[in-house]
């Protein structure tokens, strides 16, 4: 099975269908990411598709393939047609895309290791005024 992404106004996902591979298909029987938007834009008269992977996830493929656009298309991602990849929405206005994971990340890292005994109590919450990783009790 292939999933394709709908977008709508701005590149948003709007919606995630699943096409049967049988409908992927070009001529030659190959699987093919046009002949798949066709197919999607000939039932439902709506031609922005963009094939998404279910088993990619912050530029890895689980299963060990190919990794398609960084992410599986969630709704609400956004399709950035730049980098070629799905993306959350940016959650800080200082943070940055790091294409190679299709993540964004803090501008200074990622939040610093919490001990065993502390995985159960408390957890780190970015501070976008003070640019840091606060602590705080759960």
């Amino acid at each position: 099975m292939a999933h394709y992404a709908k977008l709508g106004l701005n590149s948003k996902v709007i919606a995630v269908h699943v096409v049967a591979d049988s409908d992927c298909q070009n001529a030659d029987g190959i699987e093919d990411e046009e002949v798949g938007r066709q197919f999607l834009e000939k039932i439902h008269g709506y031609p922005l598709w963009k094939k998404t992977s279910y088993n990619t996830l912050g530029g890895q493929h689980k299963n060990g393939g190919t990794p398609l656009r960084g992410n599986y298309a969630g709704i609400g991602y956004t399709y950035d047609e730049d980098n070629d990849l799905f993306l959350p929405k940016k959650p800080y206005a200082s943070w940055t895309l790091n294409v190679s994971e299709a993540s964004w990340q803090s501008p200074i890292g990622d939040a610093p290791a919490l001990s065993e005994e502390e995985k159960n109590t408390h957890h780190y919450v970015w501070n976008e005024s003070n640019q840091s990783w606060d602590k705080e009790e759960i």
